[in-house]
């Protein structure tokens, strides 16, 4: 595991997947949501931080899908399985979309409570990024998140 500067994700050294925790409020865009979609753009990103995390997606990255403003829960895991490329919702093209499936649904909703009194969770990007919309996770905080749902 090599460790990155935290304007980078944290990729195994094995070369496996990056970790994500991808927030959406489900009043505008829900799990149920994607489910129902199959498939969908993540764009309309306008932060520099959080667009240089897209653009470091690559295929078969995972992410925790998470619930924000109401919920405030982890509910399901997503794959990246497009790129970045031209977010078509930038008139001016500066940033960038990448496109997330669902993969599988939690065994049960991790929330934003429970991942604060984890003490191994007390780095969570979630918590020091919170205005970002998009932040990485390591794969020590994926497997401890996972476990959590579990």
């Amino acid at each position: 595991m090599t460790k990155s500067p935290k304007s980078t994700p944290v990729r195994p050294a094995d070369g496996g997947p990056a970790h994500w925790l991808f927030k959406s409020e489900p009043n505008k865009y829900s799990w149920d949501d994607l489910l129902r979609d199959g498939r969908t753009r993540w764009d309309g990103i306008r932060n520099h931080q959080a667009a240089i995390y897209l653009r470091s997606m690559r295929i078969g990255d995972l992410g925790l899908f998470y619930h924000s403003n109401i919920g405030l829960q982890a509910v399901g895991i997503v794959e990246v399985v497009g790129e970045a490329y031209p977010d078509p919702t930038d008139p001016a093209s500066r940033f960038v979309a990448v496109d997330v499936a669902p993969k599988a649904p939690l065994a049960k909703p991790v929330t934003l409570a429970q991942m604060k009194t984890t003490p191994e969770l007390a780095d969570l990007p979630l918590f020091r990024q919170f205005r970002l919309s998009l932040v990485p996770i390591s794969p020590a905080e994926w497997e401890i998140i996972l476990a959590l749902a579990n």
